[in-house]
């Protein structure tokens, strides 16, 4: 069977820099082909209008699909599903998807909506990335200006008025793998932000800050969760109205400063890569990633590796506290049996003591 594309879902309130970190996302794609499905409510096609006027190379028009049929879980037949398959259909298919949702919409019917007979055998939600507003979250509120949310969603007669922004900021973290706390630039103290942040999301949820929707690529795809199979972890806290079971809404997500940056380093992240000789014991080798993760808070581990005794080179990648480990393919004729491991996480990383724990050949005591 072929391999399912990955797609990346970001939700978060209007304002909190979702349509930033897609463009920062294409503008640093380095050739892998990226295809954007904005989730749209009206006519206005802002954040469309942006993207496919951006004038970024190899992002070309027909690369953004919009829909603008209001809430995602009624229009998946007649709306979001033909939009991917029409992607699908594509020669070359693209290598990934990612699907902004509206400022109010919630994330989990748009995720269920992968379990549709058409595209659940071609399509995986690689993962759920929320998007929050940083400062204003210092500040006590979950968006910049409220007041402008709850006036766009008025306009909408199919949406519940009465849900406190309160209950869908819980619903948006309740359905995250990543939750980036954007604008953290912009604080005094985006630790205790994040940290806050922390506490309010499941176990094993990275929750990273981020300034100006900079994220690499390399931090942001690739997590490898299969969401669509995993919705009992990331039920929805709060039923929001009666025959609708998303709050979808009109996102013109920080269209007002959004093109003045165009970040196209990563200066909040690094990476390194440990080389390895072959190692004894897999088991052994997953355990020293683990401690390692844990002990310096690393974003990601993957590579691979040699193992005594086995003709075949085996997969690692964790994605926090997540280790998944397959054997992939022989080694070759005279291929050299090494270990070699990617290491992503934030700046200021100790590299000597990250090398150190994964190279040990036994556990630590």
């Amino acid at each position: 069977m072929a391999q399912k594309i990955p797609a990346t879902v970001v939700t978060g309130f209007l304002g909190a820099g979702k349509t930033t970190l897609i463009r920062h996302l294409i503008e640093n794609a380095n050739g892998r082909r990226i295809a954007l499905v904005i989730n749209e409510f009206g006519d206005l096609g802002v954040d469309g209008g942006i993207l496919k006027g951006c004038g970024i190379e190899g992002c070309a028009e027909e690369d953004v699909i919009e829909l603008s049929n209001g809430c995602i879980c009624c229009t998946v037949a007649e709306d979001f599903v033909p939009a991917i398959e029409g992607l699908l259909a594509r020669e070359p298919a693209p290598d990934h998807i990612v699907i902004e949702t509206s400022g109010l919409a919630l994330p989990q019917p748009l995720v269920r909506a992968f379990q549709w007979p058409a595209i659940r055998t071609r399509v995986t939600v690689d993962g759920v990335v929320t998007v929050v507003d940083g400062p204003a979250l210092s500040e006590g509120r979950f968006a910049a200006d409220e007041a402008a949310v709850d006036r766009q969603r008025a306009q909408d007669e199919g949406l519940d008025h009465e849900t406190p922004l309160s209950e869908l900021f819980a619903d948006q973290l309740a359905c995250a793998d990543m939750v980036l706390v954007n604008k953290a630039d912009l604080m005094a103290a985006p630790e205790e932000v994040t940290a806050a942040v922390h506490a309010r999301v499941r176990k094993g949820v990275q929750v990273i800050p981020t300034s100006k929707g900079a994220v690499d690529p390399a931090v942001l795809l690739g997590l490898d969760m299969g969401a669509e199979d995993d919705m009992e972890a990331r039920h929805e806290l709060h039923h929001h109205h009666h025959h609708h079971d998303d709050d979808d809404h009109h996102d013109g997500d920080d269209h007002d400063h959004h093109h003045h940056h165009h970040e196209h380093g990563h200066d909040e992240f690094e990476s390194f890569v440990v080389e390895l000789p072959e190692i004894a014991d897999a088991k052994a080798l997953e355990a020293r990633v683990s401690q390692a993760i844990a002990a310096h808070d690393l974003l990601r581990v993957k590579g691979f590796a040699a193992v005594a005794g086995k003709p075949m080179r085996l997969v690692l990648q964790a994605v926090g506290p997540r280790i998944d480990t397959h054997f992939d393919r022989p080694f070759a004729a005279g291929e050299e049996r090494a270990t070699r491991l990617v290491v992503i996480g934030l700046a200021g990383l100790d590299r000597a003591a990250i090398s150190t724990a994964l190279a040990a050949q036994t556990e630590p005591a």
